[in-house]
């Protein structure tokens, strides 16, 4: 089993860890800050460095059972199992991913009452598909979004049981995903506070620490993918603000 500590803190740049096996298939370690691909969030890149020797990081993905593989670039030198090793993100990729999945989880907020039917987390640009006939518009949403950017409001995690998330089935936004059971837990994600928080779902992606993180959105097309499916694609648009971000918190 792999302890997955960006689920512990998605805040997390390098981290130590041991490596518990090491092949061309992908180096499995005790603990990892690199987010496994899933749920239309990609998967981590970056770097392992031990004493001696460094690896590029590809992606990665989830290996067997509860561990998580970190996929070596092409002709990358693998670490020896058992070096103890630190692994260092590609922070600002990882950042951008944070960005667009938590504000696709505004996004959710503001349509209310359809499902999501698909979607994909990118760095540039991301969408989400939704069960419905028809979508506000994209000057609506883009307003609505940046409203609940600019009110800076935190985003905090917690997990409840199967049992619980059963008998409260409304949780789930997704119609065609079921959300990750971790040990018979699932984890929620809230943005915002209070019996009324702006969005409470289950999600074991990686989030930043407030709304007003993410830095200003648009959202750029509405499109029609059948009868009952409209995707909306959004994009970030406040780089600035992100270089400066990026220049106080290094």
């Amino acid at each position: 089993m792999t302890r997955t500590l960006f689920r512990e803190d998605a805040a997390l740049r390098e981290a130590p860890a041991q490596v518990l096996a090491s092949g061309p298939e992908g180096v499995v370690l005790d603990a990892t800050i690199f987010y496994a691909q899933a749920g239309g969030q990609p998967g981590d890149t970056g770097w392992l460095a031990w004493d001696g020797g460094e690896m590029a990081v590809a992606n990665t993905i989830k290996g067997e059972g509860e561990t998580i593989l970190h996929l070596p670039a092409e002709g990358a030198a693998l670490p020896p199992i058992g070096a103890s090793l630190t692994g260092r993100l590609d922070w600002p990729r990882r950042h951008r991913h944070m960005r667009m999945h938590t504000a696709m989880h505004l996004l959710c907020s503001l349509i209310t009452g359809a499902g999501v039917t698909g979607g994909q987390i990118g760095g540039e640009r991301s969408r989400l598909d939704f069960d419905l006939a028809e979508p506000p518009t994209k000057e609506f949403l883009t307003e609505g979004l940046n409203a609940l950017i600019a009110a800076d409001h935190p985003i905090t995690t917690s997990w409840i049981t199967t049992e619980e998330l059963d008998a409260n089935p409304s949780l789930v936004r997704t119609l065609s995903v079921q959300p990750p059971r971790t040990g018979g837990k699932i984890r929620l994600v809230r943005i915002g506070t209070g019996e009324t928080p702006v969005d409470l779902q289950p999600c074991g992606g990686t989030h930043v620490a407030s709304t007003a993180e993410i830095g200003r959105v648009v959202v750029t097309k509405l499109e029609n993918k059948g009868k009952q499916n409209r995707r909306v694609y959004l994009v970030l648009e406040d780089r600035d603000a992100q270089r400066r971000f990026h220049g106080m918190a290094g």
